[in-house]
């Protein structure tokens, strides 16, 4: 095997369908460009393979995990020694998704990965494992990365997410951090809040750590977890300190599309 970058996502499976398989694999397709790594099938064949190999798992409650690998080589930096690049797929069965528990975060002293590198899905995940585990030794669930101009950033493996005081759902933007496919599909989700009025407007900007910690609201956001809310930043309690109403909204919300969503987030197995 080359020392080279290995791609990976992970798809939840519910039922008898894939959830966000397209938009995940366009992102994971996007990756294999930005990391030079040539695909060993086309993205159609890619497609067929995943699926076929979730039906042949006969699991109905699970996730889907991937990786594209450079592929068997000369254990050298570079991929020229790699004969053919390499696709893995795997499904691991788990229980029924529950509802998450709260949270507390820390403000992470780890240095944040380069917008270059923090776009792309990769296992180049050692400072997300150090974010992690720095937050767990704290006591907390994670810790939160802040961008060298002093904004809000991401979680370990999540996107963060805020009601602000007058009702909006406010996060930060993704041109320096992992496009994250579950925190998009809740903001596309959150409309549904704003037309009846839990919500005033759906907003992506830069977020100061003070407007972040001064919310009414935070929460975490990725496909691990789907929408974890969070109640202490450091020593800062979140607004009234317990689980907010929208976070625990936007979690119904995914879930139910999850389970009865639109062809363009389920896509049969069978």
């Amino acid at each position: 095997m080359s020392i080279s970058i290995i791609l990976f996502p992970c798809w939840h499976i519910t039922g008898s369908h894939l959830y966000e398989l397209e938009q995940h694999l366009d992102r994971f397709l996007g990756s294999a460009l930005m990391a030079e790594i040539p695909l060993p099938f086309d993205r159609s064949t890619i497609r067929s393979i995943l699926i076929q190999t979730v039906r042949a798992s006969e699991c109905t409650q699970g996730s889907l995990r991937y990786w594209l690998s450079a592929g068997p080589g000369d254990f050298q930096l570079s991929s020229s020694g790699c004969s053919n690049s390499a696709l893995y797929a795997i499904v691991i069965e788990s229980a029924s998704l529950q509802v998450p528990a709260s949270c507390k975060v820390v403000t992470s002293s780890v240095p944040i990965k380069s917008p270059q590198f923090a776009v792309m899905k990769s296992v180049n995940y050692l400072p997300n494992v150090l974010t992690k585990i720095e937050g767990e030794e704290s006591g907390s669930f994670t810790g939160i990365w802040v961008d060298n101009e002093g904004f809000v950033a991401e979680g370990s493996n999540m996107n963060v997410g805020f009601v602000t005081k007058d009702k909006q759902l406010l996060v930060p933007r993704f041109d320096k951090i992992l496009s994250g496919c579950t925190a998009k599909r809740v903001l596309t989700l959150a409309e549904q809040l704003v037309v009846d009025g839990r919500l005033s407007g759906i907003i992506s900007r830069n977020v100061s750590v003070e407007e972040g910690k001064a919310a009414d609201e935070m929460m975490l956001i990725g496909s691990g977890i789907l929408v974890k809310p969070v109640v202490q930043w450091d020593d800062q309690i979140i607004g009234s300190g317990k689980e907010g109403q929208i976070a625990r909204a936007l979690y119904d919300l995914i879930l139910e599309d999850m389970k009865s969503g639109p062809p363009s987030v389920r896509i049969p197995i069978h």
